[in-house]
């Protein structure tokens, strides 16, 4: 028996049919009055149960009558799987309608119901299998209440549309591409990890389905799961905290030694720390502190670290490491390798960190964002020794604050000290005040910063000092409007450390936007960074710098603040630059050929890199030591040319001076 025709749909269907008709019809320059018609169809068809198979089977059609024309979706190969799920919650009907055509559209091209020019069946799977991984909780849980209110019924559009593309390419190639899109990010080792950990403990709950197939996932996702929930036998069924610590008493030296350098061996294969770890770290603290090294994993120079200042240690274990905030005890394991306790000032400074009293304001702040459990002293403590231990960690979560999250990063990596003493700052007195060519500049006095609203998705000490330091940057700009050319000739200095060089460049007229002077820029960035032309002299200290960022189809998108860290060669003896980008993951693809790498290219953990021409083809600004000046003249005119193709190819269009020429 056939099943039941849903009559809503066919004339919905047949309205949509009637629509793509006309715009097909259309000459192209009035296209664009016809596609109101086509986007109020779709709209309606989409609502409809069966909505999504309708539209999936006129893909070809839509396109072809000029439905994506002049927007972004009309080139299915440049599309960023990142932006799918954004754009669908856009709460702007118009968009999602676009993005969900799009994503039927290459359903079928997946499915082989159409040959597209521009992408093939394979790579239109590996777009949606991504998609469907960034977005699993769409797949697996219904609209939560704020959904519900700015989207509306949309937020079950939405969900119908994820169903039936995991439906049509399978729920296995999506727990491939989201095994391996963690594993990528967690390489990179970022601070804040809690979105990780909230998919693996959604695909621990999906994978025991019966009708799953992980295949070849399966491994991965296993050490996943069981790095968070089970990484010991003694729970490995996970029974929780209280009932774990409980068999711990019952454990001879032997067994905790076994339980100890298994945890161990997690956390440093994953970046991931179960709580667990954490109630195992109290016990021995507590019972056997001898077997502390064993469970952090620690280096020879992390040992005698721990040796020498075990008291230290042991208290802030007591203070800042409970099950919440396990993942601490990563950033304890890496500061002791570090050895930055070796350095005078941070001891005493950890001391006067544990004794800290912050002020009400904060301790509001820091429970409205985190919860009153444990104590706010303890959250911020931990997420202090995170940053310590994890300084290229730090992200700017959605937020308008790449210089801030750099400046941190910069102090964590380069300056702890400082960090430590800005910490107290904020969170004693809720100020903070630094100086800018000798006058005070205080974070209460300042007219506001960047950034319009508070920041989220930040770790703790970030959402403690960069409200402050977002402000104080907006102040030293405004120092700065009436001077000529960039204000980042003199705040970068001021805002980040006396280390950034004062020699500074820039090959954008900050006025009209265009490029200037290029091969002079090109020629001295080379001599101050390039190993073979400033006297193979290694960066000694970070040193900020501006890019150019663009997208998979190098078109502009926007200024970004970075960190350049150290220029080497990698294994394969290509010269590479080496860069902390704060953006929370600095594996991206530029276009034409630049795509950062994140492993494999001897990055440290986070770090990205690039062979230094590809760098050099996205950088607008960088400092350097003004009486260090290298050999310019050595650098040869192919390798400038090769890199102002780049940029031609690039975020120049539109920017390059004219008859601008490279001479040898």
């Amino acid at each position: 028996m056939d099943p039941p025709v849903d009559q809503a749909l066919l004339s919905r269907v047949a309205q949509l049919d009637h629509a793509t008709e006309t715009m097909a019809a259309a000459p192209d320059f009035s296209k664009a009055t016809k596609v109101r018609r086509v986007l109020d169809a779709l709209h309606r068809v989409l609502m409809q149960p069966g909505g999504c198979a309708a539209v999936r089977e006129r893909a070809a059609g839509l396109e072809d009558a000029g439905l994506f024309l002049g927007t972004d979706w009309a080139q299915p190969d440049i599309l960023v799987p990142a932006y799918v799920g954004p754009s669908l919650r856009s709460g702007v009907v118009d968009t999602v309608v676009l993005e969900a055509a799009s994503e039927l559209r290459l359903v079928a091209i997946a499915a082989g119901d159409y040959e597209h020019p521009a992408i093939t069946a394979e790579d239109a799977k590996r777009f949606l299998s991504q998609i469907l991984a960034m977005n699993l909780d769409v797949l697996f849980s219904p609209p939560s209440e704020a959904e519900r209110v700015r989207l509306g019924r949309v937020a079950h559009l939405i969900r119908d549309l994820f169903g039936y593309v995991a439906d049509q390419i399978g729920y296995e190639s999506v727990l491939g591409e989201l095994t391996e899109e963690i594993w990528r990010m967690l390489r990179q080792r970022p601070i804040q990890v809690d979105h990780v950990k909230a998919m693996v403990t959604r695909i621990a709950v999906y994978r025991e389905d019966p009708d799953v197939e992980l295949n070849a996932a399966g491994q991965g996702l296993d050490r996943l799961i069981s790095a968070l929930f089970g990484p010991t036998e003694a729970c490995r069924e996970d029974p929780g905290v209280d009932v774990y610590r409980s068999r711990l008493g019952a454990m001879d030296a032997e067994g905790l030694e076994f339980e100890a350098r298994g945890f161990a061996r997690a956390m440093h294969d994953t970046g991931l720390v179960s709580p667990y770890h954490a109630t195992l770290t109290r016990f021995l603290i507590e019972h056997n502190p001898y077997l502390l090294a064993e469970a952090l994993g620690v280096s020879e120079t992390g040992r005698t670290c721990l040796q020498r200042y075990q008291d230290l240690i042991h208290a802030l274990v007591v203070e800042a490491v409970h099950p919440e905030t396990a993942q601490c005890l990563y950033g304890i394991a890496l500061m002791l390798d570090r050895g930055i306790l070796h350095a005078p000032p941070v001891v005493p400074s950890l001391w006067r960190q544990l004794a800290l009293k912050l002020a009400p304001d904060v301790r509001q702040r820091l429970v409205d964002v985190f919860g009153p459990t444990p104590e706010p002293e303890s959250r911020l403590l931990g997420g202090l020794l995170s940053m310590l231990g994890q300084p290229l960690g730090i992200g700017q979560g959605d937020n308008p604050t790449c210089q801030s999250a750099r400046a941190l990063s910069m102090w964590a990596y380069n300056d702890p000290d400082y960090l430590l003493q800005m910490v107290v700052w904020a969170a004693r007195d809720d100020e903070i005040v630094m100086h800018f060519e000798g006058r005070p500049l205080s974070s209460k006095d300042s007219e506001g910063g960047v950034a319009t609203t508070s920041p989220v998705d930040l770790d703790p000490v970030s959402q403690l000092l960069v409200p402050h330091l977002d402000r104080i940057y907006a102040e030293m700009g405004r120092r700065c409007a009436d001077r000529p050319g960039d204000p980042h000739r003199w705040i970068n200095p001021e805002f980040h450390g006396w280390w950034s060089a004062r020699g500074f460049h820039i090959d954008v007229d900050v006025a009209t936007g265009n490029l200037i002077d290029v091969e002079d820029f090109l020629r001295r960035f080379y001599a101050s960074y390039h190993l073979d032309y400033n006297g193979g002299q290694r960066l000694i200290h970070p040193q900020p710098a501006g890019i150019a960022v663009t997208d998979t189809a190098g078109r502009y998108v926007g200024w970004h603040a970075i960190t350049i860290l150290r220029v080497a060669l990698d294994p394969d003896a290509v010269m590479r630059v080496y860069f902390f980008n704060p953006n929370n993951d600095s594996g991206q693809d530029w276009g034409d050929g630049v795509v950062v790498g994140t492993a494999g290219n001897g990055e440290r953990p986070g770090e990205g890199s690039l062979p230094f021409e590809q760098f050099a083809s996205r950088l607008y600004i960088f400092h350097t030591d003004p009486l260090e000046n290298g050999e310019p003249d050595s650098v040869p005119a192919a390798d400038i040319e090769s890199v102002v193709g780049y940029i031609e190819r690039s975020w120049g269009v539109g920017r390059m001076p004219i008859g601008d020429e490279v001479t040898e």
